[in-house]
């Protein structure tokens, strides 16, 4: 932990593989024994804490945030001062013993609270985009980065893209090209409300999940949750072959909050879910960013109807780009209206 206090912010990498050999890939990285898996969280400094899985996919909870693994995609999530990055080799590694070659890679994150606390190669984003440049494949020719920046507030979001295909989009796990990524990061939370991720010493993670309101999010999901002591939470939801996530850092002057859900429209309003999720925290800082296939606007247009109009704060900025292997990335603050 850094001395001023805990990260809250996360790094995000995710890895989509093509399969060399059929017969050899059969089930993917599901395959990779557990002890595998232990080897590339043990390079970014990171245990597993809970797990759960489907017919689709498999969820960990870790120390520090969470994992998905499906058969030809991983997904790392970790605060505090993990070395995310590290994991791209001894990932790549594992996934050429089943067969699966890197054909994909995406890595975002916000502004960190304490970035000198990072340890290397998280020093900056320019040494992450080296550091990423040196470890990807060259094959992964096709590669961006860029800050999208918020003219008002310290939530930035950096995101740094790689593909063997520039047409080639991530969002491949449902088999609708309007499929989206939601990611949220609030901050200055509800002190009334941050008190509910403070541990007993029974507290088990169902009883955060309850208190707080995070079950009835989606209340079709299969949550597997964790209360961590003294303070804080972390649980993942799946519901068939798509998952969301929340982690809690409730420290009062660094806390944090983060919302990730995959979300197809065919289910439904995510606004709803949107607004449900944020009303469990009531942050005075709240960005989005939302990833999707092509130039659609229903999301991006969800969120505002959620966050202006369900949860009463105001727009301080949204910008847009398009990446390789992402597709169309909106990041959109907001700020309490008693700002």
């Amino acid at each position: 932990m850094a001395a001023s206090g805990f990260e809250g912010f996360e790094k995000r990498l995710e890895l989509h593989f093509s399969v060399d050999d059929p017969v050899a890939a059969t089930g993917g990285l599901r395959r990779l024994s557990f002890e595998a898996l232990g080897e590339v969280l043990c390079a970014v400094q990171c245990t597993v804490v809970a797990a759960v899985g489907n017919q689709y996919f498999d969820s960990y909870v870790l120390s520090e945030s969470s994992l998905f693994v499906y058969p030809t995609k991983i997904i790392i999530k970790t605060c505090g001062t993990t070395q995310l990055l590290k994991s791209v080799r001894p990932m790549t590694y594992f996934a050429a013993r089943v067969g699966l070659t890197l054909s994909q890679c995406r890595y975002t994150r916000g502004n960190f609270i304490f970035p000198k606390a990072q340890p290397y190669p998280h020093t900056s984003f320019n040494d992450e985009v080296m550091y990423l440049e040196d470890e990807l494949p060259s094959h992964l020719c096709y590669r961006k980065a860029s800050i999208l920046p918020s003219t008002s507030t310290a939530h930035s979001w950096h995101v740094f893209c790689a593909t063997n295909d520039w047409t080639s989009m991530g969002m491949e796990q449902s088999d609708s090209s309007n499929v989206v990524l939601v990611e949220v990061c609030m901050t200055e939370l509800d002190r009334a409300l941050a008190c509910k991720f403070f541990a007993r010493a029974d507290t088990l993670g169902k009883d955060m999940t309850n208190a707080s309101g995070i079950r009835h999010i989606n209340p079709n999901a299969v949550v597997c949750d964790f209360a961590f002591h003294p303070c804080g939470y972390s649980m993942n939801g799946i519901e068939n072959d798509r998952y969301s996530t929340i982690h809690v850092t409730p420290e009062d002057g660094f806390s944090y909050a983060s919302f990730e859900c995959v979300w197809d429209p065919r289910d439904g309003d995510i606004a709803r879910v949107l607004e449900k999720a944020a009303r469990v925290f009531r942050p005075g800082v709240m960005s989005v960013a939302i990833t999707c296939n092509g130039g659609n606007n229903e999301a991006w247009n969800a969120v505002a109807k959620a966050v202006e109009g369900g949860l009463g704060m105001k727009c301080r900025s949204c910008v847009a780009d398009e990446f390789p292997a992402a597709g169309k990335v909106t990041f959109q603050t907001y700020v309490a209206r008693r700002k």
